[in-house]
Formats: C-alpha cells, structure tokens, sequence
C-alpha cells in the first residue's frame, strides 16, 4: 500500500555510504522527490544507468518516513546525445538548475512543469546548432516564468502603463519587464532593448513549445544568447541562486 508509480527526471545525486545514493528528481505527480538508490554503487545494480542525472524514468517507490526507496525504475528517455556535446550538456544542466531551484512548493504544477522540463532536454538533446539549443533554453525560461507566477512583461510600461509598439525600449531584471524611453531615466533602468527582440521574446512565449516560427528560423545565435542572458538575470532575482551552469553557458558563447 506504501508503494506509488510516477515518472521523475534525475536531477542531482549524492553519495548516501559505500554502497547507496540519494537521487533527486523532478516528477510529474509530486514536483521535487528523493529516493534512495540502493546499491547503486554495485557493478550487478538493476538500476545502474537509469540512475544518471539527466534521465527520464518511470519509478516504482516505496514511501519511507523521511525518504523514498526507488524500487525499480524504467528509463523513458537518455536523452543520450546530450552527453555527446558539451553545449547540450550545459544547457540540459541549466534548465534542470532553475526546475531544481523553483521546485520547492511546486506541487500543484508539477505536471506541467515535468512537461516543461521533458520537452526542454529532448529539443536540446535533438538540436543540430548551438541557436536551436539556446531557443530550447530561452522558451524554457518564459514559460517556467509563466508557471511559476512571474510572467515576463512585453508589452506595457511597468512605470507608466502605456503600450510600446514599435519602438526600442529598455528592460528591468528587477521588475521583470519593459520600460519605456521616458520611464527609464527616473527608474535607473539602463539596459536598452530593441523592439526586435521584444518580438522574439514574444513569440517565444505565446507559441507552443514544439512549434517552430519564423523567428525561430530567422534568429541568430548571438541574438539567443543575448536573451538568455537577460532571462536569466531576471530567473535570478526570484530563486536567489544562482545558476551554476549559467556562467559556464556565457564562457561558451565567447
């Protein structure tokens, strides 16, 4: 009776004795779980690989008194070209920080959130070029955002409220969103963005996930990365962590 299936992504793994880990992950009915992986460590283990970070598996666990036993485990997905390439590795690493880092108290939306995540780590792991793996990134980033209750603002001023068309713009990372020409001054906001970007963001955020616009066609890699930098400065003021990965994602991009 104490036994339940669902289906987790590992995220990170700690050494529990000589023999044991404790596996984190992320799952799909009860947002952030640990389970001891007993034996693990053991050459003959049955759960072996289907323990290694960045793997989709369904698990049977037995529900414990302050933690979970994994039971058996059925891999779903390796996401194996990730660890073919070191960009896919980085980024895969990023997105599974951020889930690891809102994922406290993220219950209600776990569902939705463990599609997010799933659907990020196979279009990274699919991706051909470095712009394909930082759109994967860049649409992860919105829409945990939205998720999560911090819906990035594209559209009006946060100081004044008046809509921007056309026109270039600045964004706050403290505020989470644009603002105009004459609001900036006042505000101290100094990071100037083109509407052109704001459009890509958009559409980023308003398309589904797996659909492929024109501007994910037109987009540049330079023009990625500038956005998932600002993104990620705004993902900072509301975890207070830092993304390990996200520093080692800039050094690549250089």
């Amino acid at each position: 009776m104490n036994n339940y299936v669902t289906e987790a992504i590992n995220l990170k793994s700690y050494n529990l004795n000589d023999a044991d880990k404790i596996i984190v992950m992320y799952s799909k009915d009860n947002g952030l779980i640990k389970g001891v992986a007993k034996g693990i460590k053991k050459p003959k283990s049955k759960l072996g690989a289907r323990m290694d970070l960045l793997v989709a598996n369904t698990l049977q666990l037995l529900k414990g008194r302050s933690m979970d036993t994994i039971l058996q485990a059925q891999t779903v997905n390796h996401f194996r070209k990730t660890r073919e390439d070191i960009d896919k590795l980085t980024l895969s690493t990023y997105v599974s920080e951020v889930v690891m880092n809102f994922g406290e108290g993220s219950e209600t939306a776990s569902a939705e959130i463990y599609e997010l995540l799933y659907k990020a780590l196979n279009r990274i792991s699919d991706s051909k070029e470095k712009k394909d793996m930082l759109i994967a990134a860049i649409k992860f980033q919105l829409k945990m955002l939205l998720i999560m209750g911090f819906c990035v603002e594209l559209d009006t001023c946060l100081c004044c409220g008046e809509r921007i068309v056309d026109e270039d713009m600045y964004f706050s990372t403290q505020m989470g969103g644009v603002v105009c020409k004459e609001c900036c001054e006042p505000l101290g906001v100094k990071l100037k963005m083109h509407h052109k970007i704001r459009d890509f963001l958009q559409a980023m955020l308003q398309f589904d996930f797996n659909f492929e616009s024109e501007y994910d066609q037109k987009a540049t890699e330079k023009v990625c990365q500038v956005c998932f930098d600002l993104l990620d400065e705004y993902i900072k003021t509301h975890t207070n962590k830092r993304q390990k990965s996200a520093k080692l994602v800039k050094e690549l991009s250089l």
